[in-house]
């Protein structure tokens, strides 16, 4: 059961107190006390979550904070139910318009999502909410120069060059023909002019997938969906640039399989320098490649 919240009174008593020894509401085995507020107060949430949280300034941001700390406490997983919308209102003792607008904002962020006729369950918790505001974020002002991509850009660059020794440390001496046959069919393209967008979206996947840390990977492919989407905006390639990022792939791949950091890094340096060209000076270089 969601943890009932304080009113407003006992969080101003304790306001001198330090947060982190907070006492928790006492219970017994099978009993809760009964602390329901009304459903004008706002709740005070208590949970790992709410370390991370201003203080709420709305009864459907703390019941938010409230639900996100069920999820955390109760150990679910993608896919898990949830309480139904009826149960969250008496656990939490606020009325059904807050529990509503916070699912929404929770659904909104692929934290919940809802199935109608089904009840609530734990959403995807992707990373579709960020790629979608970052998307938006560079179309919002379109005569600054390509801006927002080139943020995107440059902070991919740094999370290349962070992953250059992991990556090369996981491939070293270590043969994949996906990764052979994917830089075959990039070098292919660009000599025809083509874009291989797809093609580079799962080489760099695919050089992740082998690292512990599978954030690395989610990022990775949020700022592709980011790079996809927003790139046809840009004017065509030129040919030298994609003959030149295709070559910056074989050699990213020479590197990795060698183990050799330092080779890696350069590659890195060569794979963006045609796009950064584009994005820094638009005007003189009217063109992009595929990334």
């Amino acid at each position: 059961m969601i943890d009932r919240a304080r009113t407003v009174a006992d969080t101003k008593k304790s306001s001198t107190m330090n947060r982190a020894s907070a006492p928790q509401a006492p219970t017994t085995a099978g009993k809760e006390m009964n602390l329901t507020p009304t459903v004008d107060e706002p709740i005070i949430p208590h949970g790992p979550y709410s370390t991370l949280m201003a203080s709420p300034t709305t009864q459907a941001e703390a019941t938010m904070a409230e639900i996100k700390n069920y999820i955390l406490r109760s150990g679910l997983q993608m896919g898990d139910a949830l309480p139904t919308e009826s149960q969250l209102c008496t656990d939490l003792g606020v009325s059904r318009s807050s529990v509503r607008e916070a699912v929404r904002t929770l659904v909104a962020l692929d934290i919940v999502e809802v199935r109608h006729g089904h009840g609530m369950f734990v959403g995807q918790v992707s990373m579709r909410p960020m790629v979608e505001s970052l998307i938006f974020k560079g179309l919002l002002n379109p005569g600054d120069d390509h801006r927002g991509l080139r943020d995107i850009v440059e902070v991919r660059i740094t999370l290349d060059n962070a992953l250059a020794e992991p990556v090369t440390h996981a491939w070293h001496n270590r043969q994949d023909p996906e990764l052979d046959t994917l830089v075959d069919k990039i070098e292919h393209l660009a000599s025809q002019g083509k874009l291989f967008t797809d093609q580079d979206r799962r080489f760099h996947t695919r050089l992740l997938e082998p690292l512990d840390n599978h954030l690395y990977l989610h990022l990775t492919e949020a700022f592709w969906a980011i790079h996809t989407l927003t790139v046809p905006l840009l004017d065509a390639p030129k040919l030298e640039d994609l003959t030149s990022t295709a070559k910056a792939h074989r050699a990213m791949l020479k590197a990795a399989h060698a183990g050799d950091t330092p080779a890696y890094h350069q590659a890195i340096t060569d794979h963006y320098a045609p796009l950064l060209a584009v994005l820094t000076h638009p005007v003189e270089n009217s063109s992009v490649r595929a990334g």
